[in-house]
């Protein structure tokens, strides 16, 4: 894969849009209030004398009933060519899957009326079991919506990503590397897969581990590899594991998997995005989805998981080796995903400096904060820069941007951490130490002439951490 890879082409629509009213379910005898908030992104430019068809995801509220942040579907956009804006949203309530289905009738004879409101149906296995309208609130709501369309440059998917990148220089390390949380058990899963090129010349290598760490029991783990690598096209393949676009299957010891994945969200570049494209950093990591879900079966030792939509991630990276010490949090907040990365530089007068921190947090409208992943790292003009300490069991960031500034604090404790070793492209060991049921408390603040908290999030288990040296 190029250093380009994964840049696509072309400019896209993005817009947000949220809508309010009632519904009325079947079997009873008064309306629910409904809100819809959605996210919407096309592949290409919207189309006016055309039909567009666009992704959505966002989330669905039902009075007393239903609160999905998770909501996804797509729309067709056809204002002129079929006088219709169509929607399919499928949700989540009381444990059972709906689907929202509807379409704006759009007409010149009434083009405001006709273009807000929505009258809909909820269908759940194809049978109606509702029906209600909303409208889209022009007086308070047509300046944020006209003021969130973008036209982004259009990244590939998520199975572009995927690729190795390793073209054949020595001393390079690639990896790919999957976490999640059984939602049914607490149980946290890792799966790590690696790619080493010495850097004497010598021939590269394949190898890494799966990890379970069950909420009442010790963790366990077991390696895989070395093995030759031969480069698939679309993943990392080697010793009977595989971790490709849509599916990750292997085993290693006793432990065994069996995993669909399915991407949801856009990629999320926690490093600067031109450090993927072009490998100028020593190091760079970025997830392909910003959040994903997965479905199967995991099993270690007697025991065996039943997966069905676990909430986790799959990072890349492609670099040079490890830094001389780091720190790393992915945590799914369910309104929000974060991802930090905190690191020293193995060189000998960078090593000496306060670690580089990159923050990223994606809210659930589908923006980024901060807007740039350089801001965390160097600040403006060196001043500004986000902090980080490292140690064990507990780390923290803190960092401000803009009107914003967050608190982050990690605790990996000692009976759910897993230590383990491996080696660089150089020679050198390093060790990390991995929590896939680590706890965070995350405080995001607002200035309103004085800070003020906006958010604040609290995982108990369900957190991602690592903390590592070299």
């Amino acid at each position: 894969m190029s250093a380009a890879a994964g840049t696509g082409g072309g400019r896209g629509t993005a817009f947000r849009e949220s809508m309010a009213g009632t519904v009325r379910l079947d079997g009873e005898d008064h309306a629910r209030r409904v809100r819809l908030d959605l996210r919407v992104t096309a592949d290409r430019v919207l189309r006016p004398l055309g039909t567009t068809q666009a992704r959505a995801a966002g989330r669905v509220r039902i009075a007393g009933w239903a609160d999905d942040p998770d909501a996804a579907g797509e729309l067709e956009i056809s204002p002129l060519a079929r006088r219709r804006i169509r929607y399919r949203i499928s949700f989540i309530a009381g444990g059972r899957r709906l689907t929202l289905d509807g379409w704006k009738s759009v007409t010149p004879r009434r083009p405001l009326a006709s273009m807000t409101r929505l009258p809909f149906t909820l269908y759940e296995d194809g049978a109606p079991a509702g029906t209600g309208a909303l409208r889209f609130p022009a007086a308070t709501q047509l300046a944020p919506f006209l003021s969130s369309f973008r036209f982004p440059r259009q990244e590939s998917g998520p199975e572009a990503f995927a690729a190795p990148r390793w073209s054949g220089a020595p001393g390079r390390t690639e990896v790919w590397y999957t976490t999640a949380t059984d939602p049914a058990t607490g149980t946290g899963l890792w799966l790590h897969h690696e790619v080493v090129a010495p850097t004497d010349g010598s021939a590269p290598h394949a190898h890494g581990w799966a990890a379970v760490f069950p909420a009442g029991g010790p963790v366990a783990h077991a390696r895989f590899g070395p093995a030759e690598w031969t480069r698939p096209p679309d993943g990392f393949a080697a010793d009977g594991v595989a971790a490709r676009p849509g599916r990750l299957t292997g085993s290693a010891g006793d432990l065994r998997w069996d995993l669909a994945e399915q991407p949801a969200g856009a990629p999320l570049f926690t490093f600067p995005r031109w450090s993927w494209r072009r490998p100028l950093l020593p190091a760079a990591q970025m997830l392909p989805a910003a959040r994903a879900h997965y479905s199967g079966t995991f099993s270690y030792g007697a025991a065996t998981l039943a997966l069905d939509r676990a909430p986790g991630a799959t990072a890349r990276i492609f670099g040079h080796g490890n830094a001389h010490r780091w720190a790393w949090l992915h945590a799914d907040l369910g309104d929000a995903v974060l991802e930090v990365v905190a690191a020293v530089s193995t060189r000998p007068v960078l090593r000496r400096l306060p670690p580089l921190v990159f923050l990223r947090l994606r809210r659930g409208d589908g923006s980024t904060w901060p807007r740039r992943a350089e801001r965390t790292a160097v600040g403006w003009a060196g001043a500004g820069r986000f902090r980080c300490t490292i140690g064990l069991p507990t780390w923290t960031v803190t960092g401000r941007a803009g009107l914003r500034r967050i608190r982050v604090r990690v605790t990996q404790p000692a009976e759910r951490t897993l230590a383990l070793e491996y080696t660089d492209p150089d020679g050198a060991r390093a060790t990390c130490r991995n929590s896939e049921r680590a706890d965070a408390e995350v405080v995001l603040e607002r200035w309103w002439g004085g800070w003020r908290t906006e958010r604040r999030w609290s995982l108990d288990g369900t957190a991602h951490a690592e903390v590592g040296t070299r």
